[in-house]
């Protein structure tokens, strides 16, 4: 028979409230013996929780889930406790001294609901993302995906991709019978060909869902001291980067995560450019030019005072750049130039309009996706096997079915592993390492 698990599903106490999850075959009488008890399906009980000694241990709400309509598919229950130290780790080792009961591991009640059919892997994967979630973006981009609105999208795919194989089997084994029509190719291919540039359009959109999961990446650049490091701080609002006058002090990229706009934001700081005989500085230099050549933004930083060299010169800088003119607050400036944004990390000046450019980005980010994108690298090269499936299947016309019929099941087997309804075993203990115990 298979073990019941239990954990801590909340954090670490103390706190004001502790849930401590079970599920298994063995729940009920787990939640008998703690409690004295069934609650009724799906309904709070007050109750006095005591190990089997009958010490008690706890006051507090119980709650029963019988299978199959519950987060793992199996019997589950939870405790909601007072959430000291003290009042979690007794009823632990209560449920620990029961029969057939044990701890349970990272990632364990998500995976039993995917082995018993309750999520598939696009919505075990948004789950892991939403538990992650730091900003509005991420929320809902996980949200939707952990509602099921990938799997829809996918297992309808899946279904015209079967349809379309069944015709075909039909004109393979019966072209001789006078009730089933000449070839089907005339009502199948075109459907295929539709079918491919949705997929085209939908993978399209991977470079926005991919941004929003893992972050919009912004890069400070610039020369020494020409305020890369005071503009950080500015923005982060707290000092996470050494400020000095003294060239070369930043030698290694620092990056901080900001919410603009309601998404993340990785801002980094990095190394000022410029000609060193100091290995170690011209190290810190490689790093910096490599974070430019990744981010999805280039700042710019130039300084209005003139004294630094001119980053323009500054080598391998391409993709999406902005001009930021520096030290605004200084007497000796000679005025804001017309291309770029001038600001003051030391009175604030500009910021917001600094601020303000990067929300466009974003804002663009979010009017050009999809309600549903593919989130994970997984998903778009399978995506891509799916698509080049399709595209070899439409392009050889002249071949025997039975070889563009294999294009279609190769296809359709690619948009399940994405799923988890095919071999997808290797995948599933990176997947569920990625959740905490409890979850």
């Amino acid at each position: 028979m298979r073990d019941t698990i239990y954990a801590l599903s909340t954090g670490q106490p103390p706190a004001g409230v502790a849930v401590i999850r079970i599920s298994g075959p063995a729940t009920r009488f787990g939640l008998e013996t703690v409690t004295g008890s069934i609650p009724p399906a799906r309904m709070a009980r007050f109750c006095a929780i005591r190990n089997s000694a009958g010490e008690l241990l706890d006051q507090g709400l119980a709650l029963f889930f019988p299978a199959p309509r519950s987060f793992t598919g199996e019997d589950v229950a939870e405790l909601q406790i007072h959430g000291s130290r003290a009042s979690v780790s007794a009823v632990l080792a209560a449920l620990s001294a029961l029969d057939g009961f044990r701890p349970a591991e990272a990632g364990e009640f998500t995976r039993r609901a995917f082995e018993n059919g309750r999520m598939d892997l696009t919505a075990v994967e948004g789950l892991a993302d939403l538990i992650r979630a730091e900003t509005e973006s991420q929320r809902r981009q996980a949200l939707s995906q952990s509602g099921g609105r990938l799997k829809d999208l996918y297992e309808g795919w899946a279904t015209r991709l079967t349809r379309a194989r069944a015709l075909i089997e039909a004109d393979i084994d019966f072209s001789d019978e006078d009730d089933i029509p000449g070839s089907v190719a005339d009502s199948i291919w075109p459907d295929i060909g539709l079918l491919a540039e949705e997929i085209g359009r939908h993978l399209a959109g991977a470079r926005a869902g991919e941004i929003i999961r893992s972050g919009f990446r912004v890069a400070l650049i610039g020369p020494p001291n020409v305020g890369k490091s005071s503009l950080l701080n500015c923005l982060a609002q707290r000092d996470v980067a050494i400020v000095s006058d003294m060239a070369g002090t930043t030698r290694d990229v620092i990056e901080v995560r900001l919410d603009i706009a309601g998404h993340l934001v990785l801002m980094m700081d990095t190394a000022g450019i410029r000609g060193s005989d100091n290995p170690v500085e011209l190290e810190g230099i490689r790093r910096s030019l490599l974070a430019a050549g990744d981010a999805n933004l280039v700042l710019e930083l130039r300084g209005l005072t003139g004294s630094e060299p001119p980053s323009a010169e500054i080598p391998g800088l391409s993709g999406d750049r902005l001009v930021v003119w520096t030290k605004a607050d200084l007497k000796e400036t000679s005025g804001t130039p017309a291309a770029g944004i001038a600001v003051s990390s030391k009175s604030g000046a500009g910021v917001d309009t600094l601020i303000a450019a990067i929300a466009e980005r974003l804002y663009a980010l979010d009017a050009g996706m999809e309600d549903a994108v593919p989130t994970r690298e997984r998903h778009i090269q399978l995506l891509k096997e799916c698509v080049a499936e399709l595209d070899a299947a439409l392009a050889e016309a002249d071949a025997p079915l039975e070889i563009r019929s294999e294009r279609l099941r190769a296809a359709s087997h690619a948009l399940g592993k994405i799923t988890g309804t095919v071999d997808v075993e290797h995948l599933l203990g990176v997947i569920f390492s990625e959740f905490c115990v409890g979850k």
